[in-house]
């Protein structure tokens, strides 16, 4: 077990305030940073400290000194595709400036060990499916291009400072807390789960599908969904290993291994809802790969860590379910 504290960026949001709650229920010490921006403080459980602080703020070190924090977590950034195009630089302001900030901080305190939120977005459109950790990094947007700037910035300074690191990169995170803990509560989502139990609760009247004519099954592009519980339990796994081998570092996929196209996510939530979707058959958006899949072998191998809620259907129910508990909070 870690001698310390583990310090969460982020973790008043979706995936970060997932990693809390698989962390203390695995009985670590947890501190959260977040500057509430995005975040909601209600979704930190109770047995965490909470400091609302930016990371980049000058700062950092001496909260991480005084909580004796010896593992970060850094979920914090901005992580809307389309956004990162239009606004370029708030996405290299938030994702690796701040990054490069927090990571000076952690050197600075001596922290020992850092988890990475990175996404399979460094991969850009791959040449091959599914797309293992050693194939090309050709981001194709700026949100991608920001996450692996501060991967390139981690494997510089674990050479340089007594410091390892995983950067983990997450395919389609979808679901939520099956106790019903916390879920994705962000105001204008972009995840499709997300948005088609939206419109399954009646917050949206249909569910766009960009792209009927890619080369795959249906026509529609395929992803590989992951639910953020086993997420944030791939995050505690690598903690772990961090730990037990402090002179190795890990780049490793958060995926399945398999990918639903859109058409059979929605049918999934038609299924769970016993609803019928309007669908809205929209053109391709600019940049959309037909096929995202991780090729997961290397998380297999390095870690214990087996996923527990891998069902398509299971996962819109989480997250359905989760919808309904945030229609009760309005």
């Amino acid at each position: 077990m870690l001698d310390g504290k583990v310090l969460v960026t982020g973790g008043a949001g979706y995936i970060g305030s997932h990693a809390v709650l698989a962390l203390l229920d695995a009985g670590y010490e947890v501190v959260v940073v977040d500057n509430l921006v995005t975040g909601f403080a209600w979704a930190v459980d109770a047995r965490a400290t909470l400091i609302e602080l930016d990371v980049a703020d000058p700062a950092m070190p001496d909260v991480l000194r005084e909580h004796e924090v010896k593992a970060i977590m850094h979920f914090a950034g901005s992580v809307v595709v389309p956004e990162s195009v239009s606004d370029p630089l708030k996405y290299y302001r938030n994702n690796t400036a701040a990054s490069r900030a927090l990571i000076e901080s952690a050197v600075m305190a001596g922290v020992p060990h850092f988890i990475f939120s990175s996404t399979a977005a460094t991969y850009g459109t791959p040449d091959k499916v599914p797309v293992a950790e050693g194939d090309p990094t050709v981001p194709i947007n700026p949100y991608g291009t920001s996450k692996l700037m501060t991967e390139a910035m981690l494997r510089d300074v674990a050479a340089a400072h007594p410091i390892n690191f995983a950067a983990l990169r997450y395919f389609n995170v979808a679901g939520a807390d099956p106790q019903g803990r916390t879920g994705q509560s962000t105001v204008g989502a972009t995840h499709l789960i997300k948005i088609a139990v939206e419109a399954a609760t009646g917050k949206r009247d249909a569910v766009s599908v960009f792209g009927t004519d890619f080369a795959t099954r249906d026509g529609t592009g395929v992803r590989d969904y992951i639910h953020v519980a086993d997420l944030a339990a791939a995050h505690v796994a690598a903690l772990a290993l961090l730990v037990a081998e402090p002179a190795q570092s890990h780049t490793l996929n958060c995926g399945y291994g398999r990918g639903f196209s859109v058409l059979e996510v929605l049918d999934a939530v038609d299924r769970v809802t016993n609803l019928k979707l309007e669908r809205r058959l929209e053109p391709r958006r600019a940049g959309d790969p037909a096929e995202l899949i991780a090729d997961n072998r290397a998380i297999l191998a390095a870690l214990p860590w087996r996923p527990a809620r891998a069902d398509l259907d299971t996962i819109v129910a989480d997250a359905l379910a989760w919808e309904r508990k945030l229609a009760e909070r309005t």
